[in-house]
């Protein structure tokens, strides 16, 4: 299941992990462990953000996908689910006709 995470990271709790030198090893590892086909990242609200796409097994993953970010940098985390430009396609070829 293609999801959509978008986090919003706690400036207080990354700011912390910069000031140890432990901010590339946590980023590299969560984000590394989700082996996203897309990973962004930029300034949202005043905070450090991203946006990472990755394929989830289902529905249940989210829960594993999300709680590192929730215990390690006290993020806000959005999970959509999403879907590229042929597979929207396919959904509405599924669609019956009106």
């Amino acid at each position: 299941m293609r999801t959509l995470l978008q986090i919003e990271l706690d400036t207080e709790a990354t700011n912390k992990l910069f000031g140890t030198g432990a901010a590339q090893q946590t980023m590299s590892e969560l984000v590394g462990s989700l082996k996203p086909e897309a990973a962004y990242f930029y300034p949202m609200n005043g905070h450090r953000a991203m946006t990472l796409v990755v394929d989830l097994p289902d529905e249940s993953a989210i829960v594993t996908a999300c709680e590192p970010f929730w215990l390690n940098l006290h993020a806000r985390v959005t999970a959509v689910p999403c879907m590229t430009a042929e597979e929207l396609a396919g959904g509405i070829g599924r669609l019956p006709s009106a």
